[in-house]
């Protein structure tokens, strides 16, 4: 069997206490493209499908995450920059979900020893449990470890 550099994941599976986003949807620069002459760059196309790729830190609502697993930073591919949806609740942080998410694992070599990491990607993010009624479907059971 071969195994795909990027697999599918349940949201719950990664984030089973549920996220929270901490930050603003951003767009993500490619720094490997070539100053544009205004000293810009351009923002960085998913290698997969080719739409522009936004970034949204989340707060991992998991107890047991550690220290540098407590805020997650999610990649997302659209055409267009994600609405995030609108706050309801008391919190000052947005609950979300994301839809078609994705795991890719790395070694993470920047501490005394390296370990391994998790870089995530989706679709879309949506209110918890929009995700469902919108008729998307969440892929098979995937492991829900952010690093070891």
């Amino acid at each position: 069997m071969a195994m795909q550099k990027r697999f599918p994941v349940r949201f719950e599976d990664v984030f089973p206490r549920g996220a929270f986003l901490v930050s603003e949807v951003e767009a993500v620069t490619d720094f490997n493209a070539p100053v544009r002459g205004d000293g810009s760059r351009p923002q960085q196309l998913d290698k997969d499908n080719g739409l522009p790729l936004w970034s949204v830190q989340v707060l991992d609502a998991d107890e047991e995450a550690g220290k540098r697993e407590k805020t997650v930073s999610v990649k997302i591919a659209a055409s267009h920059q994600p609405v995030p949806p609108t706050n309801d609740g008391p919190f000052p942080f947005v609950p979300v979900e994301f839809v078609g998410l994705t795991a890719l694992a790395w070694v993470d070599e920047s501490g005394s020893r390296p370990r391994i990491a998790w870089s995530f990607k989706a679709a879309s993010l949506v209110a918890p449990g929009q995700g469902k009624k919108a008729g998307h479907t969440s892929p098979s059971s995937a492991p829900s470890e952010k690093a070891a």
